[in-house]
């Protein structure tokens, strides 16, 4: 639990359903941290966007303005706090669109409490890390984990959340082989759905995006094993 007072982290809850957000925001305050509420998308973003809360959680169906389209425009309008996303939709393309948009990890409904405020303080964590960092630059490519910016020989590269959260943990184990269960594990937070190719599908994106020069490759292909970006 952390301690009470001024220097407590704030969070952001947008929830329609009542007796939900009255919940989290009794078991959240029990663990010490200030919590603002809002009850439609609307609202939520006006909040988020008017007292700069250190993590928002929000579900995606909510009225007004659904929880995709406000994790869009918060971070269409700089907001760099991380975004837990709830939801009672748990299908791969639903969990996609969330983190394309913004989200920083995903929760399907129902979820168990303590897995909650684990991922609320591993958020928090991250976040506390990122704002510490400094630039990552691998060759000519330069990322900013604050500003959420990626730059190629000067040239901004417009990245969805999925791409740049998938870039810099590639950035950050440059030279190292990484798996695709490594990558949707400590990039994405989520294991990647066996049966797809969802990490193959983003890094050819990514390649597209950033340019593949095949004599030598940034992000390599490591046959079986996962992929390596070479400096």
């Amino acid at each position: 639990m952390l301690e009470a007072s001024s220097e407590a982290p704030t969070l952001l809850v947008v929830e329609d359903d009542p007796d939900l957000q009255a919940v989290l925001t009794r078991i959240l305050r029990g663990e010490g941290f200030h919590v603002l509420t809002a009850a439609d998308g609307e609202a939520g973003l006006a909040e988020a966007l008017g007292r700069s809360p250190d993590l928002v959680i929000l579900d995606v169906g909510l009225p007004v303005k659904d929880g995709v389209e406000v994790v869009r425009e918060l971070r269409e309008r700089g907001f760099q706090a991380p975004a837990l996303m709830l939801t009672a939709r748990g299908s791969l393309e639903d969990r996609v669109t969330g983190l394309d948009a913004g989200a920083d990890d995903y929760l399907p409904k129902p979820f168990e409490l303590p897995e909650l405020l684990a991922r609320v303080k591993a958020l928090l964590r991250r976040a506390a890390i990122n704002t510490d960092s400094t630039l990552l630059r691998v060759r000519d490519i330069t990322l900013d984990p604050i500003r959420r910016r990626v730059e190629r020989d000067g040239q901004e590269v417009e990245l969805s959340g999925r791409e740049f959260a998938l870039l810099e943990y590639l950035m950050r184990n440059e030279g190292r082989v990484v798996s695709r269960q490594m990558i949707g594990e400590q990039a994405w937070h989520q294991l990647p759905e066996p049966s797809t190719n969802v990490v193959d599908v983003y890094i050819a994106y990514l390649r597209k995006k950033l340019g593949h020069d095949t004599s030598n490759p940034l992000i390599e292909t490591v046959r079986k094993t996962g992929y390596v970006m070479r400096g």
